[in-house]
């Protein structure tokens, strides 16, 4: 892999280099907190942040889109006729997202596109977007990427590996997609040093002191996890808020429903949560999922054996963290991981 060396001087010529040829968006600072956005003219990504509130997974799959729009105007030759909105999939690049957020892409992508199904939205979202990485060098104490399948200079996912080596930025170039946005951007091409992205890599690792075991998940009986004692403890505090699944970057429920405005109605998908009551409420009034304990241990079963069950791709999180700081009652997936992993049936 190819590795150049970025001046800082001419960073921000780059950036505005590509904004003819791409949609830009990437890490801004609001009053409280970074958040990924699309940058207005003269705007560049805001590249010393440590970790955003939400992923990016919402440049790929927004929390609500409109997906048809139609009328009811029956006086109207189209009415009833479902019809598909005209959505802007030209090419855009996403400059800055963490390899975690990128990791979990990749795996959300396994939901969207299986073999008898490809989700046109999203995968045509995902195909328009170049992938910038920024790798992490000063990870957060909730972190645990490096034993959840990622890592802070991990690059699935990535066309583009960022660096910060201090007045330039090293980048690694990964696929054909990440060499076409370099060529665009027109900075000066110069040989980096590949030794200083390894060394910096390992220092960042070991800054990583939060891990998890996940070794036995697959071997354990899923009904045994599932009819474990420790349920009820770990469901106790939780309040149903939704907010580990909506800062999760891996997290892909969603529910569609029509608005109707007059005679003109559209059709759109919005973000779910399989913590809230509502998610599996039947027509008919039964909910099999009733109960805050039975929605508790969805999230986890679905996270750390499910998951690992159906795509041998490992658990469905990348370690980002988000979850375990943002709960408000410390509910902390790392020691849901090690009650599962290591639970045994009393005999």
């Amino acid at each position: 892999m190819k590795v150049i060396k970025i001046d800082k001087t001419n960073w921000i010529q780059g950036i505005e280099n590509l904004r003819d040829s791409y949609k830009l968006t990437g890490p801004v600072k609001g009053e409280k907190f970074y958040n990924f956005q699309e940058l207005d003219n003269g705007e560049v990504p805001d590249l010393n942040y440590s970790n955003t509130r939400l992923s990016t997974k919402s440049i790929v799959f927004p929390q609500s889109e409109v997906m048809l729009n139609y009328t009811i105007d029956e006086s109207k030759d189209d009415h009833h006729i479902m019809k598909e909105i005209d959505t802007d999939y030209a090419p855009r690049a996403l400059i800055g997202l963490r390899p975690c957020d990128a990791k979990a892409l990749t795996l959300v992508k396994l939901n969207f596109d299986t073999t008898d199904y490809k989700d046109p939205y999203w995968l045509k979202a995902y195909e328009a977007t170049t992938f910038v990485g920024l790798a992490c060098d000063d990870p957060l104490s909730t972190c645990f990427c490096t034993t959840a399948g990622s890592g802070p200079y991990n690059e699935e996912g990535l066309d583009l590996l960022l660096v910060d080596a201090g007045d330039h930025y090293l980048a690694k170039v990964i696929t054909d997609k990440g060499a076409t946005l370099l060529e665009t951007a027109g900075w000066k091409i110069e040989a980096g040093d590949i030794s200083i992205i390894e060394t910096k890599k390992s220092d960042a690792e070991a800054k990583i002191t939060s891990k998890i075991k996940t070794d036995k998940l697959k071997e354990k009986d899923t009904l045994e996890i599932h009819s474990a004692p420790f349920w009820e403890d770990v469901s106790f505090a939780c309040l149903n808020c939704g907010t580990c699944t909506f800062v999760c970057p891996t997290c892909w429920c969603f529910d569609i429903q029509d608005e109707v405005h007059g005679n003109d109605g559209t059709r759109m998908r919005n973000w779910d949560s399989c913590m809230f009551p509502l998610f599996t409420l039947h027509t008919t009034g039964h909910n099999p999922r009733g109960e805050k304990i039975q929605r508790v241990r969805q999230r986890f079963m679905h996270k750390l054996k499910y998951f690992v069950d159906k795509y041998e791709k490992g658990i469905m999180c990348v370690g980002c963290g988000r979850c375990v700081s943002q709960c408000p009652v410390y509910i902390d997936i790392r020691s849901i991981c090690e009650k599962m992993n290591s639970y045994e049936l009393a005999v």
